[in-house]
Protein backbone atom coordinates (compact mmCIF):
# COMPACT_ATOMS: atom_id res chain seq x y z
CA UNK A 1 0.00 0.00 0.00
CA UNK A 2 2.61 2.45 0.50
CA UNK A 3 4.53 1.39 -2.55
CA UNK A 4 1.13 2.53 -4.03
CA UNK A 5 1.13 5.63 -2.21
CA UNK A 6 4.42 6.51 -3.36
CA UNK A 7 3.88 6.46 -6.92
CA UNK A 8 0.48 8.34 -6.51
CA UNK A 9 2.33 11.53 -4.92
CA UNK A 10 4.99 11.58 -7.37
CA UNK A 11 2.60 11.51 -10.26
CA UNK A 12 0.66 14.32 -8.70
CA UNK A 13 3.84 16.52 -7.76
CA UNK A 14 5.41 15.69 -11.58
CA UNK A 15 1.63 17.47 -12.88
CA UNK A 16 1.28 20.35 -10.35
CA UNK A 17 5.02 21.29 -11.29
CA UNK A 18 4.77 20.99 -15.22
CA UNK A 19 0.91 22.93 -14.67
CA UNK A 20 3.11 25.14 -13.09
CA UNK A 21 6.09 25.45 -15.69
CA UNK A 22 3.26 26.11 -18.35
CA UNK A 23 0.91 29.20 -16.66
CA UNK A 24 4.25 30.70 -15.78
CA UNK A 25 6.24 30.87 -19.37
CA UNK A 26 3.54 30.05 -21.90
CA UNK A 27 -0.26 31.18 -19.99
CA UNK A 28 -1.35 31.67 -23.54
CA UNK A 29 -1.63 27.89 -23.93
CA UNK A 30 -4.24 27.61 -21.64
CA UNK A 31 -7.70 30.10 -21.59
CA UNK A 32 -10.67 29.96 -19.12
CA UNK A 33 -12.45 32.21 -20.86
CA UNK A 34 -15.99 31.45 -21.93
CA UNK A 35 -17.11 32.75 -25.56
CA UNK A 36 -20.72 32.89 -26.45
CA UNK A 37 -21.69 30.09 -28.20
CA UNK A 38 -22.90 30.72 -32.10
CA UNK A 39 -25.06 27.75 -33.84
CA UNK A 40 -23.10 26.00 -36.18
CA UNK A 41 -25.30 26.67 -39.50
CA UNK A 42 -24.45 30.23 -39.21
CA UNK A 43 -21.29 31.32 -41.21
CA UNK A 44 -18.60 32.36 -39.08
CA UNK A 45 -15.42 34.27 -39.18
CA UNK A 46 -12.33 34.33 -36.50
CA UNK A 47 -10.53 37.41 -36.25
CA UNK A 48 -7.30 37.79 -34.44
CA UNK A 49 -6.17 40.83 -32.24
CA UNK A 50 -2.67 41.65 -32.29
CA UNK A 51 -1.61 43.22 -28.66
CA UNK A 52 -0.81 46.96 -28.59
CA UNK A 53 2.81 47.48 -29.07
CA UNK A 54 4.50 49.30 -26.20
CA UNK A 55 6.33 52.67 -27.16
CA UNK A 56 9.94 52.58 -27.33
CA UNK A 57 11.82 53.82 -24.74
CA UNK A 58 15.36 55.17 -25.18
CA UNK A 59 18.81 53.55 -23.97
CA UNK A 60 19.56 55.83 -21.42
CA UNK A 61 16.07 55.51 -20.04
CA UNK A 62 15.61 52.01 -20.18
CA UNK A 63 16.29 50.39 -16.10
CA UNK A 64 18.48 47.05 -15.94
CA UNK A 65 16.78 43.93 -16.28
CA UNK A 66 17.13 42.17 -12.76
CA UNK A 67 16.06 38.17 -12.91
CA UNK A 68 12.51 38.68 -11.09
CA UNK A 69 11.45 40.90 -13.73
CA UNK A 70 11.16 38.56 -16.82
CA UNK A 71 9.48 39.77 -20.12
CA UNK A 72 5.79 38.95 -20.51
CA UNK A 73 3.84 38.80 -23.57
CA UNK A 74 0.45 39.67 -24.10
CA UNK A 75 -1.60 36.47 -24.98
CA UNK A 76 -3.84 37.08 -28.70
CA UNK A 77 -7.44 37.62 -28.25
CA UNK A 78 -9.66 35.81 -30.67
CA UNK A 79 -13.11 37.27 -31.71
CA UNK A 80 -16.15 35.65 -33.53
CA UNK A 81 -17.54 37.63 -36.34
CA UNK A 82 -20.94 36.84 -37.67
CA UNK A 83 -20.30 36.57 -41.78
CA UNK A 84 -23.93 35.68 -43.12
CA UNK A 85 -27.82 36.06 -42.26
CA UNK A 86 -28.50 34.63 -44.84
CA UNK A 87 -30.63 31.78 -42.53
CA UNK A 88 -32.79 34.79 -41.26
CA UNK A 89 -33.46 35.94 -45.00
CA UNK A 90 -34.42 32.33 -45.73
CA UNK A 91 -36.78 31.90 -43.08
CA UNK A 92 -38.68 35.25 -43.72
CA UNK A 93 -38.23 35.56 -47.48
CA UNK A 94 -40.75 33.63 -48.37
CA UNK A 95 -43.02 35.38 -46.34
CA UNK A 96 -42.70 38.91 -48.20
CA UNK A 97 -44.68 39.63 -50.75
CA UNK A 98 -44.95 42.27 -53.43
CA UNK A 99 -47.72 44.20 -53.60
CA UNK A 100 -49.23 45.97 -57.68
CA UNK A 101 -52.34 48.44 -57.25
CA UNK A 102 -53.53 49.82 -60.13
CA UNK A 103 -56.75 51.90 -60.21
CA UNK A 104 -59.22 53.32 -62.85
CA UNK A 105 -59.69 56.78 -64.05
CA UNK A 106 -62.44 57.57 -65.65
CA UNK A 107 -62.84 59.51 -68.78
CA UNK A 108 -64.00 63.13 -67.72
CA UNK A 109 -65.29 63.49 -71.89
CA UNK A 110 -67.76 60.50 -71.83
CA UNK A 111 -70.46 62.29 -71.86
CA UNK A 112 -69.55 65.25 -74.23
CA UNK A 113 -71.56 65.93 -77.49
CA UNK A 114 -69.64 64.33 -80.46
CA UNK A 115 -68.19 67.11 -82.16
CA UNK A 116 -65.80 66.42 -85.24
CA UNK A 117 -63.71 69.37 -84.40
CA UNK A 118 -62.78 67.89 -80.78
CA UNK A 119 -62.37 64.21 -81.63
CA UNK A 120 -58.63 64.56 -82.27
CA UNK A 121 -58.71 66.11 -78.59
CA UNK A 122 -60.68 63.85 -77.19
CA UNK A 123 -58.76 60.88 -78.52
CA UNK A 124 -55.91 61.93 -76.95
CA UNK A 125 -56.15 62.64 -73.48
CA UNK A 126 -58.23 59.36 -73.67
CA UNK A 127 -55.30 57.96 -74.82
CA UNK A 128 -53.27 59.45 -71.70
CA UNK A 129 -55.95 58.15 -69.11
CA UNK A 130 -55.54 54.68 -70.67
CA UNK A 131 -51.23 54.96 -69.97
CA UNK A 132 -52.46 56.13 -66.57
CA UNK A 133 -54.54 53.57 -65.93
CA UNK A 134 -52.31 50.91 -66.85
CA UNK A 135 -49.61 51.71 -64.25
CA UNK A 136 -49.29 50.43 -60.81
CA UNK A 137 -47.86 51.45 -57.60
CA UNK A 138 -45.36 49.63 -55.53
CA UNK A 139 -45.40 47.88 -52.28
CA UNK A 140 -44.85 45.18 -50.28
CA UNK A 141 -46.71 43.12 -47.65
CA UNK A 142 -46.15 40.26 -45.24
CA UNK A 143 -47.89 37.18 -44.96
CA UNK A 144 -49.24 37.08 -41.16
CA UNK A 145 -51.24 33.62 -41.28
CA UNK A 146 -51.37 30.10 -43.30
CA UNK A 147 -54.59 31.16 -43.73
CA UNK A 148 -53.77 33.83 -46.74
CA UNK A 149 -54.16 37.35 -44.13
CA UNK A 150 -51.23 39.92 -45.33
CA UNK A 151 -50.16 42.58 -43.02
CA UNK A 152 -49.47 46.07 -45.26
CA UNK A 153 -49.37 49.71 -45.06
CA UNK A 154 -52.68 51.39 -46.14
CA UNK A 155 -51.14 53.68 -48.23
CA UNK A 156 -49.85 51.63 -50.49
CA UNK A 157 -53.52 49.68 -51.34
CA UNK A 158 -55.57 52.89 -50.20
CA UNK A 159 -58.15 53.58 -53.41
CA UNK A 160 -56.90 50.93 -55.59
CA UNK A 161 -59.23 49.19 -57.75
CA UNK A 162 -57.28 46.17 -58.32
CA UNK A 163 -54.72 44.32 -56.03
CA UNK A 164 -52.19 41.82 -56.85
CA UNK A 165 -49.83 39.98 -54.91
CA UNK A 166 -46.57 37.90 -55.97
CA UNK A 167 -44.50 35.23 -53.84
CA UNK A 168 -41.12 34.69 -53.89
CA UNK A 169 -42.11 31.16 -55.50
CA UNK A 170 -42.96 33.11 -58.69
CA UNK A 171 -46.67 32.76 -58.07
CA UNK A 172 -49.18 35.33 -58.04
CA UNK A 173 -52.44 35.88 -57.41
CA UNK A 174 -55.15 38.92 -56.73
CA UNK A 175 -55.76 40.14 -53.30
CA UNK A 176 -58.61 41.84 -51.45
CA UNK A 177 -58.98 44.35 -48.81
CA UNK A 178 -60.21 43.02 -45.44
CA UNK A 179 -60.15 46.40 -44.03
CA UNK A 180 -57.69 49.09 -42.94
CA UNK A 181 -56.54 51.69 -40.03
CA UNK A 182 -55.68 54.80 -41.59
CA UNK A 183 -54.41 55.86 -37.76
CA UNK A 184 -51.81 53.25 -37.93
CA UNK A 185 -51.57 53.40 -41.72
CA UNK A 186 -52.05 49.60 -41.81
CA UNK A 187 -54.54 47.43 -43.55
CA UNK A 188 -55.15 44.06 -43.74
CA UNK A 189 -55.38 41.93 -47.51
CA UNK A 190 -56.64 38.18 -48.17
CA UNK A 191 -55.71 35.83 -50.83
CA UNK A 192 -56.68 32.33 -51.50
CA UNK A 193 -53.42 31.02 -52.42
CA UNK A 194 -52.55 27.77 -50.92
CA UNK A 195 -49.63 26.24 -48.92
CA UNK A 196 -48.78 29.88 -47.47
CA UNK A 197 -45.88 30.28 -45.45
CA UNK A 198 -46.96 32.82 -42.83
CA UNK A 199 -43.65 34.50 -40.85
CA UNK A 200 -42.82 34.05 -36.95
CA UNK A 201 -43.55 37.25 -35.02
CA UNK A 202 -40.64 37.90 -32.51
CA UNK A 203 -42.75 36.33 -29.46
CA UNK A 204 -40.38 38.36 -26.97
CA UNK A 205 -40.13 41.45 -28.82
CA UNK A 206 -36.80 42.51 -26.21
CA UNK A 207 -35.25 45.10 -29.08
CA UNK A 208 -32.38 47.39 -28.00
CA UNK A 209 -31.10 50.18 -29.58
CA UNK A 210 -27.91 48.80 -31.73
CA UNK A 211 -29.75 45.44 -32.54
CA UNK A 212 -29.07 43.96 -36.08
CA UNK A 213 -31.93 44.28 -38.50
CA UNK A 214 -32.75 43.16 -41.55
CA UNK A 215 -35.70 45.06 -44.35
CA UNK A 216 -37.15 43.11 -46.87
CA UNK A 217 -39.50 44.23 -49.96
CA UNK A 218 -39.69 45.26 -52.93
CA UNK A 219 -37.59 48.92 -53.97
CA UNK A 220 -38.81 50.52 -56.91
CA UNK A 221 -39.92 47.07 -58.38
CA UNK A 222 -36.88 45.90 -58.92
CA UNK A 223 -37.59 42.74 -57.10
CA UNK A 224 -37.38 41.64 -53.34
CA UNK A 225 -34.78 43.38 -51.70
CA UNK A 226 -32.57 42.68 -48.14
CA UNK A 227 -31.14 45.47 -46.52
CA UNK A 228 -29.11 45.20 -43.30
CA UNK A 229 -29.00 48.13 -40.50
CA UNK A 230 -29.67 48.51 -36.61
CA UNK A 231 -32.43 49.82 -34.46
CA UNK A 232 -31.16 53.28 -34.30
CA UNK A 233 -34.12 54.37 -31.40
CA UNK A 234 -37.12 53.34 -30.05
CA UNK A 235 -40.64 54.69 -29.43
CA UNK A 236 -40.21 57.71 -32.03
CA UNK A 237 -43.19 59.74 -31.86
CA UNK A 238 -44.23 63.41 -32.96
CA UNK A 239 -43.08 62.66 -36.46
CA UNK A 240 -46.32 63.86 -38.02
CA UNK A 241 -46.54 60.87 -40.09
CA UNK A 242 -49.78 58.72 -38.36
CA UNK A 243 -51.87 59.66 -35.46
CA UNK A 244 -50.68 57.09 -33.31
CA UNK A 245 -47.08 56.79 -33.71
CA UNK A 246 -44.62 53.97 -31.79
CA UNK A 247 -42.04 53.72 -34.34
CA UNK A 248 -38.77 51.49 -34.40
CA UNK A 249 -36.50 53.82 -36.29
CA UNK A 250 -33.58 52.01 -38.12
CA UNK A 251 -30.73 53.00 -40.71
CA UNK A 252 -31.87 49.71 -42.71
CA UNK A 253 -32.07 50.99 -46.15
CA UNK A 254 -36.05 51.74 -46.73
CA UNK A 255 -37.30 53.07 -49.86
CA UNK A 256 -39.91 53.44 -51.99
CA UNK A 257 -41.63 50.25 -52.73
CA UNK A 258 -40.32 48.68 -48.97
CA UNK A 259 -43.43 50.23 -47.59
CA UNK A 260 -45.46 47.15 -45.86
CA UNK A 261 -42.74 44.83 -45.91
CA UNK A 262 -41.01 42.94 -43.39
CA UNK A 263 -38.22 44.31 -40.61
CA UNK A 264 -37.10 40.92 -38.86
CA UNK A 265 -34.41 40.30 -36.90
CA UNK A 266 -31.54 37.72 -37.00
CA UNK A 267 -33.39 34.69 -36.57
CA UNK A 268 -35.93 36.06 -39.15
CA UNK A 269 -38.71 36.91 -36.79
CA UNK A 270 -40.76 39.56 -37.33
CA UNK A 271 -40.66 42.57 -35.40
CA UNK A 272 -42.07 45.62 -37.50
CA UNK A 273 -43.68 46.33 -40.50
CA UNK A 274 -41.87 49.27 -42.69
CA UNK A 275 -44.20 52.63 -43.11
CA UNK A 276 -42.07 55.51 -44.13
CA UNK A 277 -38.70 57.03 -44.39
CA UNK A 278 -37.12 60.72 -43.98
CA UNK A 279 -35.77 61.95 -47.03
CA UNK A 280 -34.88 65.55 -48.61
CA UNK A 281 -34.46 64.22 -52.21
CA UNK A 282 -37.63 64.18 -54.35
CA UNK A 283 -37.41 60.92 -55.58
CA UNK A 284 -37.71 59.81 -51.84
CA UNK A 285 -34.31 58.06 -51.54
CA UNK A 286 -33.21 56.63 -48.19
CA UNK A 287 -31.02 59.08 -46.06
CA UNK A 288 -30.77 56.24 -43.48
CA UNK A 289 -33.50 57.17 -41.19
CA UNK A 290 -36.45 54.80 -41.93
CA UNK A 291 -39.17 54.01 -39.75
CA UNK A 292 -41.10 50.93 -38.82
CA UNK A 293 -44.56 49.78 -36.79
CA UNK A 294 -43.67 47.74 -34.13
CA UNK A 295 -45.08 44.00 -35.00
CA UNK A 296 -47.00 43.57 -31.73
CA UNK A 297 -49.14 46.74 -32.52
CA UNK A 298 -49.18 45.50 -36.23
CA UNK A 299 -50.77 41.96 -35.55
CA UNK A 300 -53.26 43.15 -32.52
CA UNK A 301 -54.87 45.49 -34.63
CA UNK A 302 -54.80 42.86 -37.98
CA UNK A 303 -56.42 40.83 -35.69
CA UNK A 304 -59.13 43.49 -34.42
CA UNK A 305 -59.94 43.95 -38.34
CA UNK A 306 -60.27 40.24 -39.34
CA UNK A 307 -62.68 39.75 -36.26
CA UNK A 308 -64.47 43.09 -36.40
CA UNK A 309 -63.36 44.70 -39.65
CA UNK A 310 -62.77 47.65 -38.01
CA UNK A 311 -60.30 49.01 -34.81
CA UNK A 312 -62.10 50.36 -31.05
CA UNK A 313 -59.72 52.83 -28.99
CA UNK A 314 -60.43 54.55 -25.99
CA UNK A 315 -61.47 58.55 -26.40
CA UNK A 316 -61.46 60.86 -24.11
CA UNK A 317 -62.99 63.75 -26.06
CA UNK A 318 -60.55 66.32 -25.73
CA UNK A 319 -57.69 68.54 -27.21
CA UNK A 320 -54.86 67.84 -25.17
CA UNK A 321 -52.00 70.36 -25.31
CA UNK A 322 -48.51 70.56 -23.64
CA UNK A 323 -47.36 72.42 -20.89
CA UNK A 324 -44.71 74.87 -21.99
CA UNK A 325 -42.32 76.87 -20.21
CA UNK A 326 -44.40 80.02 -19.71
CA UNK A 327 -47.16 77.87 -19.27
CA UNK A 328 -45.41 75.69 -16.45
CA UNK A 329 -44.42 79.18 -14.71
CA UNK A 330 -48.25 80.83 -14.92
CA UNK A 331 -49.29 77.20 -13.44
CA UNK A 332 -46.36 77.66 -10.91
CA UNK A 333 -45.63 74.06 -11.73
CA UNK A 334 -42.11 72.37 -11.25
CA UNK A 335 -41.37 70.86 -14.54
CA UNK A 336 -43.43 70.39 -17.96
CA UNK A 337 -45.04 67.12 -17.18
CA UNK A 338 -48.19 66.52 -18.08
CA UNK A 339 -51.26 68.14 -20.80
CA UNK A 340 -53.91 70.81 -20.19
CA UNK A 341 -57.06 70.41 -21.33
CA UNK A 342 -57.39 73.52 -24.19
CA UNK A 343 -61.23 72.10 -25.05
CA UNK A 344 -63.52 69.12 -24.71
CA UNK A 345 -66.79 68.14 -25.83
CA UNK A 346 -69.15 68.80 -23.53
CA UNK A 347 -70.89 65.31 -23.91
CA UNK A 348 -68.14 63.75 -23.91
CA UNK A 349 -66.55 61.01 -21.85
CA UNK A 350 -64.21 63.74 -19.90
CA UNK A 351 -67.23 66.25 -20.06
CA UNK A 352 -69.29 64.01 -18.83
CA UNK A 353 -66.88 62.71 -16.01
CA UNK A 354 -66.33 66.70 -14.67
CA UNK A 355 -62.82 67.73 -16.27
CA UNK A 356 -63.17 71.18 -17.62
CA UNK A 357 -61.10 72.98 -19.86
CA UNK A 358 -58.13 74.40 -17.68
CA UNK A 359 -57.86 71.21 -16.07
CA UNK A 360 -53.71 69.97 -16.37
CA UNK A 361 -53.67 66.01 -16.25
CA UNK A 362 -50.06 64.86 -14.65
CA UNK A 363 -51.30 61.14 -14.26
CA UNK A 364 -52.99 58.59 -15.80
CA UNK A 365 -53.86 55.27 -13.40
CA UNK A 366 -50.82 56.10 -11.39
CA UNK A 367 -48.14 56.63 -13.67
CA UNK A 368 -47.36 59.88 -14.93
CA UNK A 369 -47.96 61.76 -18.46
CA UNK A 370 -45.38 63.32 -20.11
CA UNK A 371 -46.68 64.56 -22.70
CA UNK A 372 -49.48 64.51 -25.52
CA UNK A 373 -48.16 61.64 -27.71
CA UNK A 374 -47.52 59.40 -24.59
CA UNK A 375 -51.06 60.07 -23.24
CA UNK A 376 -52.96 59.01 -26.64
CA UNK A 377 -51.11 56.11 -27.64
CA UNK A 378 -51.67 54.79 -24.11
CA UNK A 379 -55.72 55.72 -24.34
CA UNK A 380 -55.96 54.36 -27.55
CA UNK A 381 -54.94 50.92 -25.91
CA UNK A 382 -57.66 50.91 -23.87
CA UNK A 383 -60.79 49.61 -24.77
CA UNK A 384 -64.00 51.63 -24.47
CA UNK A 385 -66.17 51.60 -21.48
CA UNK A 386 -62.88 50.88 -19.12
CA UNK A 387 -62.50 53.74 -15.95
CA UNK A 388 -59.58 55.20 -15.88
CA UNK A 389 -58.32 57.65 -12.95
CA UNK A 390 -56.50 60.52 -13.79
CA UNK A 391 -54.84 63.05 -11.53
CA UNK A 392 -55.71 66.54 -12.04
CA UNK A 393 -54.28 70.06 -10.92
CA UNK A 394 -56.97 72.54 -10.53
CA UNK A 395 -57.21 75.76 -9.09
CA UNK A 396 -53.38 74.92 -7.18
CA UNK A 397 -55.21 72.24 -5.75
CA UNK A 398 -54.81 67.86 -6.94
CA UNK A 399 -57.88 66.20 -7.16
CA UNK A 400 -58.69 62.26 -8.54
CA UNK A 401 -60.99 62.06 -11.14
CA UNK A 402 -62.28 58.51 -13.15
CA UNK A 403 -63.39 58.79 -16.63
CA UNK A 404 -65.15 55.96 -18.63
CA UNK A 405 -63.81 56.11 -21.74
CA UNK A 406 -65.53 56.13 -24.92
CA UNK A 407 -65.38 54.79 -28.26
CA UNK A 408 -62.89 56.98 -30.72
CA UNK A 409 -64.82 57.55 -33.33
CA UNK A 410 -64.32 55.62 -36.44
CA UNK A 411 -61.93 56.57 -39.25
CA UNK A 412 -61.24 53.01 -40.93
CA UNK A 413 -61.64 52.42 -44.32
CA UNK A 414 -62.68 48.92 -45.86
Amino acid sequence: MHRYWLIFSQTVTVFLALLFTVTTLRPDWIDFRKQQSIPSSVPTATVKIEPAQPAPVKKEQEEPKTKEAKETKEPEKLITIITSYSGAVKVAAPSVVNIYTSKKIDSPFKNLPDVPSLRPFIQEQNENLKRLNDTTSLGSGVIASAEGYILTNYHVVEAADSIEIALTDGRKSNARLIGADPDTDLAVLKTDLPDLIAIHPDQKQQLSVGDVVLAIGNPYGVGQTTTMGIISALGRTGLGINTYENFIQTDAAINPGNSGGALINVNGDLIGINTAIYSESENGGSLGIGFATPANTALKIMHEIIETGTVSRGWLGIEPQDITPDLAKAFNLDDTRGIIIASLLPNGPAGQAGLIVGDILLDMNDVNIIDTDQMLNEIAQISPKEPVKFKVLRSGKTQDVTVILGQRPNTSSK
